[in-house]
């Protein structure tokens, strides 16, 4: 799977100004709402955040996925932050949070949702990625090391 499809280089950025949570959710849906899938930028902002709530989604190595469903979007959109400080997103390793990945989808893409969720996942399991994630100075570098990681 191309992770690139769902992310345009247009929806990333390198130096993540927010200090919580909330702060970089909201900074992540806003530059995922540059993307014509995203209907209401508002709506996405609500579903994340609730969903935020049910569980943390810093999945620990420094890696978050904050996501959600909503009837706010009209296909799959990921957006990509890195914090070079680290944000304290409540992970499950404790540990600040450099590389975020927002994932929005409609209420419909079930399936395509979760490989999408899995794919990140697997490719953010290796610290060689997650490394280049970090050195990485243009999005066309990121959607690279997405598209090639093994």
């Amino acid at each position: 799977m191309k992770l690139s499809k769902f992310c345009e280089e247009d929806l990333m950025t390198f130096d993540l100004q927010g200090d919580n949570k909330e702060a970089v959710i909201t900074e992540l849906v806003d530059l995922a709402s540059e993307s014509s899938l995203i209907r209401d930028r508002d709506e996405l902002l609500n579903a994340v955040l609730e969903r935020e709530k049910l569980v943390t989604t810093g999945v620990g190595y420094g890696v978050a996925f904050p996501h959600a469903k909503t009837r706010a979007m009209k296909g799959i959109v990921i957006a990509f932050g890195r914090s070079e400080v680290g944000i304290d997103f409540e992970a499950m390793d404790k540990k600040p949070v450099h590389l975020f990945f927002l994932i929005a989808a409609p209420e419909d893409a079930i399936g395509a949702h979760l490989n999408v969720m899995a794919r990140l996942s697997y490719i953010m399991k290796s610290e060689k990625n997650r490394e280049r994630l970090m050195r990485a100075k243009t999005p066309g570098e990121v959607l690279l090391i997405l598209d090639s990681a093994p």
